[in-house]
């Protein structure tokens, strides 16, 4: 009886929780082409975390990507042609019929933003220069991922007196 109990106590607590958004972290400082500042992004079945994803204009930094979900996802950081051009790039890729194999997606080396492509379980890491500008968008472009909501928010902020983001563009 007390393991039942203790059961139903966690499983309201974590219900509880469930509403409260996960703490943001603090950016330190901006990264550099020398040291470029270490980002780890989750991708689970039709989300991205952290959510906002937040980045500093101008810092380069380095991605550390993990496939939580259940199925492949991609990490696709760009702006709105860099977008285009993936979402395109794998409707070409899709297989047109069962039990058929199509080429992999790809786009011209000048295109521009970040892709990493995983399987389920899959880990990879990307370098990334953050323009000093712009707007920047993460989707995942698999057939279905975006209509089922698989897109981040990205937020472009600047370092505050203290070290945290203290301006959001």
């Amino acid at each position: 009886m007390t393991v039942v109990g203790f059961a139903i106590a966690i499983a309201l607590v974590l219900f509880a929780l469930r509403g409260f958004p996960a703490p943001q972290a603090t950016i330190d400082q901006a990264g550099s082409a020398d040291a470029p500042r270490d980002v780890s992004v989750i991708m689970r079945d039709y989300r991205f975390q952290p959510d906002p994803l937040r980045l500093i204009p101008g810092e380069r930094v380095r991605f550390t990507v993990l496939n939580g979900g259940l199925e492949a996802h991609e990490f696709v950081l760009g702006d709105d042609d860099v977008q285009r051009a993936w979402e395109s790039a794998d409707a070409a890729a899709t297989p047109p019929l069962p039990l058929t194999t199509a080429p992999p997606a790809s786009v011209p080396p000048d295109t521009g933003g970040v892709r990493v492509l995983l399987a389920s379980g899959g880990e990879g890491t990307a370098i990334f220069d953050v323009p000093e500008a712009g707007e920047l968008l993460l989707m995942c472009h698999i057939p279905g991922h975006v209509e089922a909501g698989m897109v981040g928010e990205v937020r472009l902020v600047e370092l505050g007196a203290e070290g945290s983001p203290a301006v959001s563009r």
